[in-house]
């Protein structure tokens, strides 16, 4: 993968709390550093939230407070340097630049629906949401409440050195992902698939691989076309990304699976707690939306997985 030195990184697209407070609470789950089997326990349950729309039962809390604006002072004065690219937080802001040129040219084309920009919250520790108070245990995870994607960056050493997927792909590929859920709240998807959980309790689980599925393959189909992505200025986004930066995303999504998250927690695999798919079905449904490189062959919940 090599990034465009020339692209302009718009940092409009994140609200940086870094630094801000926000406190932790409902749904947070810590990540113990330290070994033995309570610390791999302590892993596996965070990174079962991780990667997930509406994670630790986010939607159940859509009243449960505001959230503060950030100060991208820091942000904006980092990645308009020259080094910006060598900055974690200057890259992972160009990729959401990327994602979402990706997805304001796709939704209309793909599914006739205009795309509506969602911001990407950078925080430490804790954050308050619209759907609740969150720290940096619960990984990853889009708010349909309030249409935001939040990450602590810290996540992407604890994926690499406690999961040991190591790649700089599987970065932009964890962005890609929450958006395909930012992408399933403006069409409706999540909304849909809530309500069948509902109805019919027994498949929620199942429901809720099938919507994981899917934000895997758009995050695939984005992968596809992320070299055609550019800045407001024009210039492209990407100048290259290899088979083995696919690999790398590839990886994440197996180390994420949900039988080897079980397995690496020393507990027998059991399909009924499955509730993100196995890792090959991410593998199987982020490949489809790569070689496709077309959203509507994504459709899980069209059909067997």
């Amino acid at each position: 993968m090599e990034l465009n030195e020339n692209a302009q990184v718009d940092t409009s697209q994140v609200d940086d709390r870094r630094g801000s407070g926000g406190g932790g609470g409902l749904g947070g789950i810590p990540i113990p550093i330290g070994g033995g089997r309570g610390g791999i326990v302590g892993i596996i349950v965070a990174v079962l939230v991780a990667l997930v729309g509406g994670g630790f039962g986010l939607n159940a809390a859509i009243d449960g407070g505001g959230s503060e604006q950030g100060d991208n002072t820091s942000l904006e004065q980092k990645c308009s340097a020259e080094d910006a690219l060598q900055q974690l937080d200057c890259r992972n802001t160009l990729y959401v630049n990327s994602i979402q040129a990706y997805w304001r040219t796709a939704l209309p084309e793909t599914f006739g629906e205009q795309y509506q920009p969602s911001k990407t919250v950078f925080f430490s520790q804790g954050v308050s949401t619209r759907c609740g108070q969150a720290d940096s245990g619960v990984g990853p995870f889009y708010c349909p409440a309030d249409d935001l994607v939040y990450i602590d960056l810290t996540f992407y050493r604890q994926l690499a050195d406690q999961l040991g997927a190591k790649g700089e792909f599987a970065q932009p590929y964890v962005l890609a992902h929450e958006y395909g859920h930012h992408v399933q709240d403006l069409l409706g998807t999540e909304a849909q698939m809530r309500r069948q959980q509902q109805r019919d309790p027994d498949n929620a689980n199942a429901l809720s691989v099938k919507l994981e599925l899917q934000a895997d393959c758009y995050a695939g189909a984005w992968a596809k076309n992320a070299t055609g992505t550019a800045d407001q200025q024009g210039q492209k986004i990407f100048k290259s990304i290899t088979e083995q930066d696919i690999a790398q995303a590839i990886d994440a999504a197996e180390k994420i699976g949900d039988d080897a998250i079980q397995q690496r927690s020393g507990r027998p695999v059991n399909p009924d707690e499955f509730t993100h798919g196995t890792s090959q079905q991410r593998k199987d449904w982020f490949t489809k939306g790569y070689d496709t490189g077309d959203p509507k062959q994504c459709d899980t919940f069209g059909g067997s997985l």
